[in-house]
């Protein structure tokens, strides 16, 4: 299969089906994985500033790092981390949760406005954003969906997978 292939079926079909449902839990999840480029982006991008700066640009970098195992659970199965982390980051795996998580990262970044206005700005716009639709979501009492982007290209047979215990085999993969 070649990669055009790929990314037409399993990336622009997943994200198309997404945005069929209707779901702003789905929306604030797809403009909180565009804010992690924008985090990171934005983070490094402001570090060689002489003031305070660099201090929110690495706190946003933070958030950035942060937010990628907020959005894509997967990845906390692949990564070896503690316990706390796995367990804190749990703890967002809701609407409410999420809309007050990127909210207070949006304040955290609105922060630095006070100091020196940077394109930081950028981040907490989108971090606002994400929290909005979270919170639409929850107003609206929609389900507390994930997308359903098929990255693997596997379908419906990663689910068969895993209900048959095929989990660990990834992982030992891996």
């Amino acid at each position: 299969m070649a990669v055009g292939d790929f990314v037409a079926r399993n990336i622009w079909g997943g994200l198309s089906n997404d945005f069929k449902k209707k779901n702003f839990s789905l929306y604030g999840q797809w403009i909180s994985i565009i804010t992690v480029f924008l985090c990171l982006a934005m983070g490094i991008a402001n570090i060689v500033h002489f003031s305070v700066i660099p201090v929110f640009a690495i706190i946003c970098i933070i958030q950035g790092l942060v937010v990628i195992f907020v959005e894509i659970p997967f990845l906390l199965k692949i990564c070896p981390f503690t316990d706390t982390f796995v367990n804190f980051i749990k703890k967002f795996n809701g609407n409410l949760p999420r809309c007050g998580f990127y909210l207070l990262n949006a304040v955290i970044q609105y922060l630095s406005l006070v100091v020196e206005a940077t394109s930081l700005l950028v981040v907490a716009i989108m971090f606002t954003i994400s929290s909005a639709c979270y919170a639409l979501a929850a107003l609206k009492h929609q389900e507390f969906l994930t997308t359903s982007l098929d990255a693997t290209g596997m379908g419906s047979q990663s689910n068969d997978l895993e209900s048959q215990g095929g989990q660990p085999v990834v992982r030992n993969v891996l």
